[in-house]
């Protein structure tokens, strides 16, 4: 089996996709890389490589060394972070999955690409979201995110590169700190609540977006790129989904666990302006049907998770 190689491996998706990874085929067919360095000690990858993936020389160096066959690539900026430096992010974002496109068809490679909810925008059906809809965001993310999409179908349409994808909504990690995104909210309110019992949140109380806990991420990538080519339709990229709220129905599940939980709201205007534009459901009948999407989390189950996790995790680094 020839290895497999993740892109962007110490940020949010990263960092828990490489563990599943691992645990699915073994430590050493997987390798992680980032253009940071791991730090010392905090990594338990047993294959490491520094890679900039605006820097193609870099990338065919790292295929050809591991004998990699499949790439997750997840190196991007977010959505606030890119719309701060947006010349930045196209770099990037379309720079940096154009270079891992060209090495995936030069070496025969699978590569995942994560789309997003980013890719819709004010003129998409925001409840219900379908599967094939108009996408015309207003946002830099946004707009690598569509790019993106297309660029994949290109790649396997025009040279046979066997791509697929997920538009992924708001992700909620128990490993992971916030990493620039609208829906971070979701991720820091936990450990704001375990801390301080109180929370200062930058979207208003009835912001509904569409969300999913990490685990069911993970494995949502794994199924879709495991899954028979021959039943899929669409490829790049299936909507999913697993639970939709909003702050204020957060803390109301947060409450039941932590019943002196406390929030405020300072509206940051960039943040909600985004969140306005995105669905607030989607369907994702297309990935049930064509690979057998089903999530394993809905809001009250994830919520329990996460703070026994970070509750045990906080108190380990204390």
């Amino acid at each position: 089996m020839r290895r497999i190689l993740v892109t962007g491996a110490l940020g949010q998706i990263g960092t828990e996709l490489v563990e599943a990874l691992q645990a699915r085929y073994g430590e050493d067919r997987v390798i992680a890389t980032d253009v940071r360095m791991a730090p010392p000690g905090e990594s338990p990858r047993s294959l490491y490589a520094h890679m900039d993936c605006t820097q193609l020389p870099q990338i065919f160096e790292v295929v050809r060394r591991y004998d990699v066959g499949t790439i997750y690539h997840l190196a991007s900026l977010l959505s606030a972070v890119a719309e701060e430096r947006p010349q930045i992010a196209w770099s990037l974002n379309m720079g940096g999955l154009y270079n891992t496109l060209e090495v995936a068809r030069q070496y025969d490679c699978a590569l995942f690409f994560p789309s997003s909810i980013g890719a819709f925008g004010p003129t998409t059906p925001r409840d219900g979201t379908p599967q094939d809809t108009v996408q015309r965001p207003t946002t830099m993310y946004g707009v690598t995110k569509v790019a993106g999409e297309l660029l994949c179908d290109y790649y396997a349409t025009r040279f046979g590169v066997d791509t697929r994808g997920l538009r992924f909504p708001g992700l909620i990690s128990n490993t992971a700190p916030p990493g620039g995104g609208t829906t971070d909210y979701a991720v820091d309110i936990f450990y704001q609540a375990i801390r301080y019992r109180h929370y200062t949140c930058f979207l208003r109380a009835d912001s509904c977006l569409d969300m999913m806990y990490m685990p069911d991420a993970t494995r949502a990538m794994i199924d879709l790129m495991e899954a028979d080519p021959g039943r899929l339709k669409h490829r790049n990229s299936f909507n999913i989904t697993a639970m939709s709220f909003t702050p204020e129905r957060l803390v109301e599940e947060i409450c039941k666990h932590l019943p002196e939980f406390r929030i405020d709201y300072e509206v940051d205007p960039v943040r909600q302006a985004i969140a306005d534009t995105w669905p607030r459901s989607v369907d994702d009948s297309a990935a049930r049907q064509e690979w057998d999407w089903a999530p394993e989390y809905d809001l009250a189950r994830m919520t329990e998770d996460m703070l026994a996790k970070l509750s045990a995790k906080l108190t380990t680094a204390a």
